[in-house]
């Protein structure tokens, strides 16, 4: 059986040094201007520190106007080079795989980034989203591009992209937002022509050394699972990839949809072919239990996030202790802050119910 210390190579020729991957996680410690922040790249570091075999940023901006929070990192700007090569170097020198996720928040982006009006697949009256032209679409896709290269100029290892979560990639998969009529919308191969041009164009520009990963979520948000699916199983033998990051928010949900009824979101997917492109996902992973449950259900690598706010050590600790399990909530501003936590971080933590002690 797979052991959550077994090392896991990539096609794009990296080895990680076990099978923990950290979440790419909202922190809201850079600037307004995307620029990194001291509290960022102490959080990450400290993870990387930790035992992650793999480190990945929070959602970074591809472009000013898709912007999702405050004090999200960017990769839009050749400004943010500077930080993000600090932060890079960081992450490697504690020997982990460096990672930067690449996201538009498409209708959810912030309205003072987009002058109010948000960039969608299709007009969205509800967030007051404009359907982006094709020009539009063309133009985002060279920003995911050029943010892919700025982030292999910082020395970061690979990107994934963030088709998940109801962002401008997801939009444009779900057929209740995505209500298009050129190549980019209709069928289930038109709304996924976004994403896979995004892909053709890293591979193109970065090449195959560099890796590249994609998240997906199954449900919610508007996407339809068995189309999910079939996407999941195309990326999974797709050449030009690394790995696949599920986001299914509790790794023994049972599946909604009808055709999988009885099984749970992680069986739907890790029962999908591979071909050299390794899965991921997370989902309510607190414990060495849990995670190493995930490797035995399927999972090449099992992606913890709220356990990482927790626990900066969470590989290190899973590893030495198969008893191992998090700590239980709520926890205090003080315990957080000495696990790494800068204050904007804890108080975004505080609006979690029941996490952080009043």
């Amino acid at each position: 059986m797979t052991q959550l210390a077994d090392s896991l190579s990539f096609t794009s020729g990296a080895t990680l040094d076990n099978r923990f991957m950290l979440a790419p996680l909202t922190n809201l410690q850079s600037a307004a201007d995307g620029t990194l922040g001291d509290d960022e790249l102490h959080w990450l570091s400290m993870r990387a520190q930790g035992g992650f075999g793999l480190t990945m940023t929070c959602a970074t901006s591809v472009q000013h106007s898709g912007v999702g929070f405050p004090g999200q990192l960017g990769a839009h700007d050749d400004r943010h080079i500077e930080g993000l090569s600090r932060l890079a170097a960081a992450l490697k020198a504690a020997g982990s795989h460096a990672v930067v996720q690449l996201q538009h928040s498409g209708m959810r982006s912030q309205p003072d980034y987009c002058d109010g009006t948000p960039q969608c697949p299709s007009d969205d009256e509800k967030t007051n989203s404009k359907a982006m032209t094709l020009d539009q679409v063309q133009q985002l896709i060279e920003d995911f591009v050029a943010a892919a290269a700025r982030a292999q100029q910082a020395g970061f290892d690979g990107v994934e992209l963030h088709g998940a979560h109801g962002y401008l990639i997801s939009e444009f998969l779900s057929p209740q937002y995505n209500r298009r009529e050129d190549n980019y919308g209709g069928s289930p191969e038109n709304r996924a022509r976004l994403l896979m041009d995004i892909i053709a164009g890293v591979h193109e520009r970065c090449g195959r050394g560099f890796s590249l990963g994609v998240r997906l979520s199954p449900e919610r948000f508007g996407v339809d699972t068995a189309e999910i699916r079939a996407l999941a199983g195309q990326l999974l033998t797709d050449p030009r990839l690394d790995y696949l990051d599920m986001s299914l928010w509790d790794l023994h949900k049972p599946c909604e949809h009808p055709d999988f009824e009885g099984q749970s979101l992680l069986q739907v997917f890790a029962s999908l072919p591979r071909d050299g492109v390794r899965l991921a996902a997370a989902g309510k992973i607190y414990s060495a239990a849990d995670a190493q449950a995930g490797l035995d259900a399927g999972l090449d690598m099992v992606i913890v996030g709220r356990g990482a706010v927790l626990h900066h050590d969470f590989p290190k600790r899973a590893i030495a202790d198969p008893e191992f399990t998090a700590c239980a909530l709520p926890v205090t501003r003080d315990y957080l802050a000495k696990e790494g936590l800068g204050p904007r971080f804890i108080d975004y933590m505080a609006s979690w119910e029941g996490f952080v002690s009043p």
